[in-house]
């Protein structure tokens, strides 16, 4: 299992400690891996974006409206947090739904 997400992160903190064997990437460092990107923005849409963050408002009007693959490649902490992979399966948030399906 990889979690992809920010070490300063509240939320990714809570993910890690819930899934202590799960192994950490850092995306302000090491960028998700294209096969992942891809596959996160196929299943989950411009939701891998996350536009209430700190980073989001201070892009202008051209900048937000490139791609969203684009946008993450250029600014890794647009991306919605936690980005979990688990085998074949990916997850995005640390919602209940999340929980439940990698917790038990």
């Amino acid at each position: 299992m990889i979690l992809y997400g920010l070490k300063t992160c509240d939320t990714c903190r809570k993910a890690l400690k819930a899934l202590p064997n799960a192994e950490f990437v850092d995306v302000s460092t090491t960028s998700v891996p294209d096969g992942i990107l891809d596959r996160a923005l196929s299943q989950f849409g411009d939701k891998v974006l996350n536009t209430k963050s700190t980073t989001w408002r201070g892009l202008d009007e051209t900048e937000r409206s490139k791609e969203p693959k684009a946008l993450l490649l250029a600014h890794p902490k647009l991306m919605k947090r936690p980005l979990i992979e688990d085998g074949d399966a990916l997850y995005i948030g640390w919602d209940k739904d999340t929980q439940a399906a990698l917790i038990g």
